[in-house]
């Protein structure tokens, strides 16, 4: 799925500007009137970002910042506002703004900030993905199953994992062997590194 541009301003006109801008860069774009209209789009898991106005009646894009941070897309956000201020610019960089501009900024400085946000979201959603996954991986094994990977993860061999355990040491073996065909992992290292990952590597 191409990545959009969800546009969020109450000047129509200069809606329709910016979109055609983006348009004619090659972005997907989506507008919107109001802060409410973007948190209630029918596609809301669509990857992009967002270029927000700053004051909007009901509801400003500093809210509208909070609530992405707060959904399961959080998508960057660039602020693009003509009556921005030092303290409002710092607490919206502050709590995780790509960008903030003005719209008297040049045509390249804002295409430059969309990329960067663009860029920034492909590799967030990547992370939440693995972790997700991670997640449900981890969910498989039993608790029997996470204590032989801490083990592991902690260089442990099979006889000082079974000694740690209290169990024999070829009940370990059968419980690497369930991890490996679990995880899809072979390897220690493999195993070790996905450990760190889900936060058994102490154990």
């Amino acid at each position: 799925m191409k990545p959009v541009v969800h546009v969020v301003d109450d000047d129509e006109s200069f809606l329709r500007s910016v979109s055609r801008l983006l348009r004619a860069s090659g972005f997907e774009v989506a507008t919107f009137s109001s802060v409410q209209s973007f948190l209630q789009r029918e596609d809301s898991s669509a990857p992009g970002c967002v270029l927000t106005d700053l004051q909007m009646p009901r509801q400003s894009g500093l809210h509208l910042q909070q609530a992405l941070a707060l959904s399961r897309n959080p998508m960057p956000v660039v602020f693009l506002t003509s009556k921005g201020d030092i303290p409002t610019s710092v607490r919206a960089m502050r709590a995780g703004a790509e960008d903030f501009l003005t719209k008297r900024a040049p045509r390249a400085q804002l295409l430059q900030a969309i990329k960067r946000a663009l860029e920034r979201g492909k590799r967030e959603s990547e992370e939440r993905k693995r972790g997700a996954s991670t997640e449900a991986r981890l969910r498989s094994l039993s608790p029997r199953e996470r204590q032989v990977l801490s083990g592991v993860a902690r260089g442990l061999l099979n006889k000082e994992i079974a000694d740690e355990l209290g169990v024999a040491e070829r009940t370990v073996k059968l419980h690497r062997s369930n991890l490996s065909t679990k995880l899809g992992l072979r390897s220690p290292a493999e195993l070790a590194l996905f450990a760190r990952e889900s936060g058994l590597s102490a154990g």
